[in-house]
């Protein structure tokens, strides 16, 4: 049994609520820090299911655990969160959750940083772990990619992007002496609390090391996800909206009015583009019920913040504002993609618009102006077109039969039948299958291809992976390529397809992706001998292979040295 600190450095709180399964991960994450004198503060929020025996027991087991255990549920993160602050005995804080976990040098980076110079905080980088794939990302990487100390939040109004508490290790005198808490009762606490921390400290220091370990789920069961995740409820949006107003009342009474614009930038940037992304998955109710929610609000904020947007976020938001919400809905399908307009209209000043009329308010016109992006003129293989798929059903064997529909609002494609390849590659190798487009009427193409998904070249070892479909146009020797958008509501499509003359059989499988655009979706997953032992034997002797070559590098950096 590791015996408890008399005197800890730092007292890290995990939070949990009927996460039994999960907590001894956390812990046991805080127990592998290379800076062991820490005070290790279990926080229950009351659970229910087995989280106070296997609380208990992790105390039992490590006289620095302490288990506190709430006499109700608060139903968020503040309320565990400030109970132990309370008790906590270090002079230095951190917080955890029970589904995530900290690096094991997470403690001695910020607690080093903070010996440096006196500062309020010191906050490092976050890693995000996909669960699904396994896949790491670093959560905002330009705003810690430097080691700096940052005198005030006005230096750097930017780093409010970066709200999360978990990142972060306070000092527990910064927090009391300006009676800081998280605060109970509303959801989004991080958000508020964060923008109170950034603008309350003198100083904080901002180093690039690993200190968090956020465990994404991004497929997990809508009831169970975090709260940040249950994007489908207006109740979040409302709660999100309700956050947002109460940080702009304490920039306004904290005389903090100057980081208005950054903040409305934030709130327009990150959080409103979160549902944006949502915006095609939603039924007209939901739709309306967030335009309800949202409107007021967007209404108060600065020109400046939207001026600062790319013109396709400004765009759904307008259509948004104005009630145009299936029009909301299409475009919000091209986010991230340079996906084009159905339609452009265009005015007596020859200026274009997104949408098949103009917009008949100023601030409408300004907003939706696509002039600027040079549809008609900007280099091909940036043109920006937009490939629906408008039918989609099984043909004969492992086959897809779609009609394509090519919107061309720049008119870049010349009258007349065109040649399109519908392009994907499951490996190395593509599988490339081209078609004719037809014009339908000016700017608009249709046409039909078969996507014999037995004529992928898979690998010999097989492939594991989801990849999407590409539309690829020429001109000349240039090429574009494009998403291709697929009806949302067609139902999953699968086929056993047996590669290689049976030597290699997949379950190949044919749906929209779930979130985002929208793009058709396939996925392969070897079967029978391929999945027990073809890829597992050809991943060990990639890496017996690639092992020699490090071996080899190090030899001859050696050598040359």
């Amino acid at each position: 049994m590791t015996p408890a600190p008399a005197s800890p450095d730092v007292t890290v709180t995990v939070i949990v609520h009927n996460d039994a399964e999960r907590l001894p991960r956390a812990v046991a994450s805080l127990q592998r820090q290379s800076h062991p004198n820490i005070e290790i503060v279990i926080s229950d929020d009351h659970s229910t299911d087995a989280t106070p025996r296997v609380a208990r027991e992790l105390a039992a087991r490590d006289d620095r655990v302490t288990y506190l255990r709430l006499p109700r549920n608060s139903g968020g993160c503040s309320a565990p969160r400030n109970r132990a602050i309370d008790i906590a005995r270090a002079p230095f804080l951190m917080f955890l959750d029970s589904d995530d976990e900290l690096p094991e040098r997470a403690v001695e980076s910020l607690l080093a940083a903070h010996g440096e110079r006196p500062v309020d905080f010191v906050m490092g980088a976050v890693e995000r772990v996909r669960v699904d794939t396994g896949r790491t990302s670093t959560w905002m990487p330009h705003l810690v990619a430097e080691h700096r100390t940052v005198a005030g939040i006005e230096a750097e109004p930017a780093l409010l992007f970066e709200h999360l508490a978990t990142s972060k290790m306070y000092r527990k005198s910064f927090l009391d002496d300006h009676a800081l808490r998280f605060p109970e009762g509303i959801h989004y606490e991080d958000q508020l609390f964060s923008a109170q921390a950034y603008c309350l400290a003198k100083a904080f220091t901002v180093i690039p090391e690993p200190v968090y370990r956020w465990y994404i789920e991004p497929y997990g069961a809508a009831e169970a996800a975090s709260i940040s995740n249950q994007r489908h409820k207006l109740s979040n949006v409302r709660d999100r909206v309700h956050v947002q107003g109460l940080i702009d009342a304490f920039l306004e009474q904290s005389g903090h009015q100057s980081l208005r614009d950054a903040k409305d930038y934030k709130f327009l940037k990150h959080d409103f583009r979160m549902y944006a992304g949502d915006l095609p998955f939603r039924d007209e109710t939901w739709l309306r019920g967030f335009a309800d929610i949202v409107n007021p609000y967007l209404a108060g904020l600065s020109e400046d913040a939207y001026a600062r947007l790319p013109r396709a976020e400004r765009v759904v938001l307008q259509l948004v504002r104005d009630g145009r919400l299936d029009e909301a809905q299409v475009a919000a399908r091209g986010l991230g993609h340079g996906v084009g307009p159905r339609a452009l209209a265009e005015d007596a000043d020859g200026r274009v618009y997104w949408g098949a009329r103009v917009p008949a308010t100023p601030a409408a016109r300004r907003e939706l102006d696509l002039t600027d992006l040079g549809l008609d003129s900007r280099p091909f293989p940036s043109a920006q077109f937009r490939h629906e798929i408008t039918r989609l059903e099984p043909a004969p064997g492992a086959a897809l039969a779609l009609t394509v529909r090519t919107y061309d609002p720049g008119r870049r494609l010349p009258m007349g039948p065109q040649v399109a390849s519908l392009v994907v590659a499951p490996g190395r190798r593509r599988l490339t299958t081209r078609f004719r487009l037809d014009p339908v009427r000016p700017g608009v193409y249709e046409g039909e291809a078969v996507l014999d998904l037995s004529r992928a070249p898979v690998p010999p070892d097989g492939f594991a992976g989801t990849r999407h479909p590409l539309i690829q146009l020429t001109d000349g020797r240039l090429r574009n390529s494009g998403i291709l958008l697929a009806p949302l509501a067609f139902p999953r499509l699968t086929a056993r397809v047996p590669y290689r003359s049976g030597t290699a059989p997949h379950r190949v499988t044919a749906e929209p992706e779930g979130r985002g655009a929208g793009r058709l979706q396939l996925t392969w997953a070897p079967v029978g001998v391929t999945s027990r032992v073809l890829g597992p034997l050809a991943r060990r002797v990639a890496g017996e292979q690639g092992s020699r070559v490090r071996r080899a590098a190090r030899l001859v950096g050696s050598v040359l040295r």
